[in-house]
This record gives C-alpha cells, structure tokens and sequence, in this order.
C-alpha cells in the first residue's frame, strides 16, 4: 500500500498501479535467449555481456546470449560517445554481432539491454522496442527528465511490455539483507555515492542517482518532501518521509569517491549501499527476462526520480523544501 498512497494521491493511473506483466511467452529454460543491446558507450555493455555470455556462467545467469548491438549511444556527451570505438571492438572479439540501426535489431533478438548513458535518448529508442514487444531493462537514468520517465513507463503499459531500471548498487548482498529487516524496521538511512555533473541531464540524474536508489532501497516508498544543500563539491539532500521518518543522500564531488551510507534499525546500526559489482544486478535481469516480475516497481522508480527532480527545484529555490507531489504534477502536465 505504501507504494500506491504517493501515485494515488497524484490521481496518477497511467502505469495502472500494479507491476507490469510478464512477458506473453515465456522465455523456455532449453531455449538460448537472444539479448540485444542499445547502446555501447558505458561500461556497463562490455561488463553484463562478460557475465551473460560466459560459456561456464551459473545457472542463475545461464540460458543467454548477447548477439547483436547497436553502439549509439549518445552523440553529444564527449565521455560517452568516445568510449564507443573501444566498446564496439571489444564486443565484436566477444562474438556480437553490431547492426546499423535499432530496427535491425530488434528482428534479430528476444529481449533488450537499452544501455544508451545518455537517458535524453531512452523515451525515443524504449519507443521502438516496447513497438517491437520485447521485453526490456533500461539502465540508469531511465530518463533525464521525470516526465520522460513517466511516459516510458505509459507506453510500456500500452504495448503490455514489461521494463524495469535500476541501479546495480540497489542489490548489493549487504544493501538487500537490511531491505529484508536484518536489522528490524528502518527508522532512517543516510546514504553517499559520487554526484558528477552533466549539464544535459538535472544534477542527481547524471550519477547521483546511484546513492539515491541506495536510500530507497532500505527507506522504502513514501518520501513527501526534500530540501537540498548544494555547493560546488557537495549536495546534501534530506527527504522526509510520511511516517516523520528522514532519509538523507550526500552527493560528492570533491575529495575521495566512493559509494555507501548506514541504515539505522529497530535492532541494530550497519553499513548499506556498498558497490558490490554488477553480477546480483545481472542475475535480476536474467530472472525478469525468464518472466519473473519487474524486481523494481514503476511507482518507486517515479518517486525516485520525483525525489531528485524535487532536489533539482529545491537548489533553485535556495533550499527551500519542495514536495514530491508538486513535481510529479508538474511532470504529468
């Protein structure tokens, strides 16, 4: 109920309120599943084809292949689109085959890795895939904008294609043993992650979002409002729960990177939010395309994004709070 009060409120019906399907056809265990990507300029391309594509892979990951790719990709983000020469040879030694457009193939493949970085492009190219039918995981930031992302999430709804985005950080083995009350309720987390800037995309989108998907992991739904403090090396962001619970990401951008954050429970104060690698995010790709469902729902990753498009207006408005309502409904218009 928690995750239908934020939408409910919003008079917000367009995702249905309910996870999306399963894939009409069932993806046969014996059946080599064919995985095609969208996007070769991040990382995150030549990391999940390794896991996916290891002939000795476990069988929580086993059963699939990436076949064909299409590399663009962003065309006008320099540290994206540079990558793209280097990553498109390294999965051609791996076998995959590249096309020359996304038509091509989605003719080719069961499912899709949209993992174009820049999220400017996902509503324009998820468009051609939820026409296609396929089933798809759209890699972080499923947009740059709140209201792209909702209109993701509509059409997929039309085509009856079920997607899901996330990411990697949100399961983490230590991350999902405090979602799973190792120690009892949360009743607060604070959680860091890198916060680069890309002017295209609103602050949080770019990178923060990692440390931001931490939070809410462990938080869960239900944040109303935030406030944000923003200078040049440093964000910090205080959500504020429905329940007067406090949720806080710390965006860094000056000194020592890295990823993490602590939970505060009912029975006990640990550590969340530790990059742990890729593979636990891979191993839920692998069980949504074998028709498992969605394993992060439509309405958080909105409150998500309502969440940081809410830190995006309160820096604008000096750190004043801003309420999560305002901005999906601004989105919405």
């Amino acid at each position: 109920m928690k995750r239908r009060t934020f939408l409910h409120r919003l008079g917000y019906t367009g995702i249905g309120l309910s996870l999306f399907p399963s894939p009409k056809k069932s993806l046969h265990k014996s059946k080599e599943v064919s995985v095609g990507m969208i996007g070769l300029d991040t990382s995150h391309a030549t990391a999940f084809t390794k896991i996916l594509n290891d002939p000795q892979a476990d069988t929580d990951v086993s059963g699939f292949r990436v076949s064909h790719a299409y590399p663009h990709g962003s065309h006008s983000i320099e540290s994206s689109y540079s990558r793209i020469p280097r990553y498109t040879q390294e999965m051609k030694e791996m076998g995959v085959v590249i096309t020359d457009s996304i038509e091509a193939l989605l003719d080719k493949v069961d499912v899709v890795l949209l993992e174009t970085n820049d999220g400017r492009l996902h509503l324009e190219q998820a468009k051609m895939v939820f026409e296609a039918g396929k089933p798809t995981f759209i890699d972080k930031p499923i947009a740059a904008s709140l209201s792209d992302a909702i209109q993701i999430f509509d059409l997929a709804q039309q085509h009856g294609v079920p997607v899901f985005s996330a990411s990697s950080l949100r399961f983490g083995p230590s991350t999902v043993a405090v979602a799973n009350n190792q120690i009892g309720k949360i009743i607060g987390a604070t959680t860091y992650s890198p916060a680069k800037l890309e002017p295209s995309h609103p602050d949080l989108f770019w990178y923060g979002i990692h440390g931001v998907e931490s939070l809410f992991t462990v938080m869960g739904t239900g944040c109303e409002q935030v406030r944000r403090i923003y200078t040049a090396g440093t964000d910090t962001v205080i959500g504020e729960w429905k329940d007067g619970r406090i949720g806080t990401f710390r965006g860094l951008r000056d000194g020592k990177q890295s990823y993490g954050g602590t939970a505060f429970g009912t029975k006990g104060i640990t550590e969340v939010g530790a990059y742990e690698g890729y593979r636990p995010l891979v191993v839920e790709i692998a069980s949504f395309f074998r028709g498992g469902p969605p394993p992060v729902s439509p309405e958080e990753t909105l409150e998500i994004f309502a969440f940081m498009a809410a830190a995006e207006e309160s820096k604008h408005r000096n750190g004043a709070p801003v309420r999560l309502e305002t901005v999906m409904q601004a989105a919405r218009k």
